[in-house]
């Protein structure tokens, strides 16, 4: 049975929200978050030094009923060890939501469900992996 890679905690959150603006700025002005990187209007990566907080706008037609919630992460020391978790779902029989990618800013993560069917990214992120 392949041994479980490691990983280093859960230091990220992505939610969707109806009030982006508003969201950003409670989140900068008023609990200190560093706006990481802004890729366009809709998405902004917030960092408080450990940790990584992404908002992203929603869609007009997206129902909260669900909540906020787009994903949790997990965060891994390495671009590789994304890769070996990959590897070990595979091995588990557990599907992949997303097969791992390099992202824009250079992070690179791959995506799964849980049981309950939430969304857990593996990232290696590399400002605070």
């Amino acid at each position: 049975m392949m041994e479980r890679p490691p990983h280093l905690g859960l230091r990220h959150v992505a939610l969707y929200t109806a009030a982006y603006d508003e969201m950003k700025q409670f989140y900068v002005e008023r609990l200190g978050f560093a706006v990481e990187w802004e890729p366009d209007g809709d998405n902004v990566y917030l960092c408080s030094g450990s940790d990584n907080l992404a908002l992203h706008r929603a869609a007009p037609d997206r129902t909260m009923e669900g909540g906020p919630l787009d994903h949790i992460g997990l965060i891994v020391g390495a671009a590789e060890d994304v890769d070996r978790w990959a590897a070990y779902f595979d091995g588990h029989g557990i599907a992949l939501h997303a097969t791992p990618r390099t992202h824009r800013d250079g992070a690179r993560s791959l995506y799964v469900r849980d049981p309950d069917g939430n969304i857990i990214q593996i990232i290696h992120h590399p400002p605070i992996s």
